[in-house]
């Protein structure tokens, strides 16, 4: 009698029946984790717009090449005073115990390609800048709004002024046109319609 006991007692020490106890955390951690997976996001995003931004921003891609010009011409110095060691051993028929030397050519391609990027980059650099004096200087300066009189600046124009600069600006560009338009038919021997614009 004693097992059949012994039997009774086991079952009702086991836990009843159901789902299974899950530990759910409160709703604290959960809104914490999910701004901060938010702001990682954002933050990489960012990181990314502005190496883009650097990217096509040579001056920016100009600071960025010095230092690896830097440490490319200091390899190359020292990958020379090497060559030029080994080279000197041979010629006095001593032996070098250096091993291999690396290629001179290979850093000074490197070399030469990073001084071409430099290149690029100031010439863009410097289109960028004389496109800049050309807009400011050819492009009509700002005409006066009727909601901010306060903030009329001195070298804002009247608006018929602006008007007639414009009107230039038109013509100009439909001289242009009737002149680019005349070479084309020049070229491939077609005659303009009589009456035509």
């Amino acid at each position: 009698m004693a097992a059949p006991q012994q039997q009774q007692q086991a079952p009702s020490q086991a836990p009843p029946p159901g789902p299974p106890l899950t530990l759910q955390a409160g709703p604290g951690p959960q809104p914490q984790l999910q701004t901060q997976a938010a702001a990682q996001a954002q933050a990489q995003a960012q990181a990314a717009a502005q190496a883009q931004a650097q990217d096509f921003d040579p001056v920016q891609r100009y600071k960025m090449l010095i230092p690896q010009l830097k440490e490319s011409l200091q390899n190359l110095m020292k990958i020379a005073a090497q060559n030029l060691v080994q080279n000197t051993n041979i010629d006095n028929g001593q032996k070098s115990n250096d091993g291999v030397v690396q290629r001179f050519d290979k850093s000074l391609e490197e070399f030469y390609a990073l001084c071409d990027q430099l290149e690029l980059c100031l010439r863009l650099a410097y289109e960028c800048l004389s496109q800049s004096f050309d807009s400011t200087k050819h492009s009509p300066n700002l005409v006066p709004t009727a909601t901010k009189p306060d903030a009329v600046q001195t070298e804002s124009l009247p608006y018929t002024q602006y008007l007639s600069m414009i009107k230039s600006q038109i013509s100009c560009a439909k001289d242009i046109h009737n002149a680019l338009l005349e070479c084309s038919n020049k070229i491939t021997g077609k005659i303009p319609a009589q009456g035509g614009p």
